[in-house]
């Protein structure tokens, strides 16, 4: 694929996107003073590259969903296929190939009492080619999600920032997802820059109909808009997930403090054997090994720590593109 090179408009686009999802490009042209055919042309570009995409996901914790953070360890040949399948799933996001294809992680969600999302971790023992499995329940997310990876959101000045945020605050209330905005959920994930008059073929309601149902799930904190990014486009090429053992009286106290670090993108609490997991990107080994050794070292309450490095994402946060495309597009590293 050709290499695409991101320059200040792009990174404006990008920091622009991560605040809110489905800002207008009229907005966005006005904001960076370029026209709105520049702003829509990069975003097809980048789209079409496969190195930015803006998906609408429900909030877990609003949906009655739990995520659990799961790793298997699997025969190194039959990784990439049980990890294709795991993409495929509807249930399933964050699918990776991890700690030199040896292992997959992916974050599973349930719905208590649905014995289809307990069936996945069920079946996961058995099957075939897969050695053992661990699942993580997640507890608490400190960082990460809508508020996630900071490296996104260095090319604005504050005062542009607020020319992008949404006006209205996310915030609890009675709104609730039913089984009929299942259609909607479907086509964002997908797209969350879907135009009304596609949701609403999608979903067979009227356009006006669409608009005020999403904006008020929206609203109320139901569904949020994130990016899926290539970070390798954004200069970064080492990407590992650490499993933390933190002393449990300090655990607010070191979760917090790696929730300030730059290259941090997701720090979550979890069950297991260990109690914190992090997500961590750096521009190449010599600086991720300068991150483990004088910062994350440096923290006296943590006495274990893991790391698993990313080799291969296969799925993020939203639907799963097309698995011959993104392998295309993957970094190997």
């Amino acid at each position: 694929m050709e290499k695409v090179i991101l320059d200040e408009v792009d990174r404006g686009l990008i920091h622009a996107l991560h605040l809110d999802g489905r800002v207008s490009f009229n907005r966005v042209a006005a904001m960076l003073e370029v026209s709105q055919q520049t702003v829509a042309r990069r975003y097809r570009k980048l789209r079409e590259a496969g190195i930015l995409r803006v998906v609408g996901l429900p909030a877990p914790r609003r949906s009655g969903e739990i995520e659990w953070m799961v790793r298997l360890s699997v025969a190194p040949d039959a990784a990439k296929t049980v990890a294709e399948a795991l993409a495929r799933r509807s249930d399933t996001s964050w699918v990776q190939l991890i700690s030199g294809g040896t292992e997959i992680m992916c974050t599973v969600r349930t719905v208590p009492g649905n014995a289809q999302g307990s069936l996945l971790l069920r079946e996961l023992p058995r099957t075939p080619r897969v050695i053992s499995v661990s699942a993580h329940c997640l507890l608490h997310m400190y960082f990460g999600g809508p508020s996630g990876w900071r490296a996104l959101t260095t090319a604005l000045t504050p005062a542009q920032e607020e020319q992008i945020r949404p006006a209205h605050a996310e915030t609890g209330g009675d709104v609730e997802l039913t089984d009929s905005d299942a259609p909607l959920l479907a086509e964002l994930a997908r797209d969350g820059r879907m135009g009304y008059s596609e949701l609403a073929a999608a979903t067979g309601w009227s356009e006006t109909t669409v608009k005020r149902r999403l904006q008020a799930l929206r609203r109320h904190g139901v569904v949020f808009f994130d990016i899926e990014i290539d970070e390798f486009a954004m200069g970064y090429s080492a990407e590992t997930w650490l499993w933390l053992s933190v002393k449990p009286s300090h655990l607010v106290e070191v979760a917090n403090t790696l929730a300030s670090h730059a290259e941090v993108a997701v720090v979550a609490a979890t069950t297991g054997p260990t109690n914190l997991v992090v997500h961590a990107l750096c521009r190449d080994l010599d600086a991720l090994h300068e991150y483990l050794t004088e910062r994350v070292c440096s923290l006296d309450a943590i006495h274990l720590m893991e790391t698993a490095p990313v080799l291969q994402t296969l799925k993020s946060a939203g639907a799963a593109r097309d698995l011959g495309r993104t392998a295309k597009a993957s970094r190997h590293r």
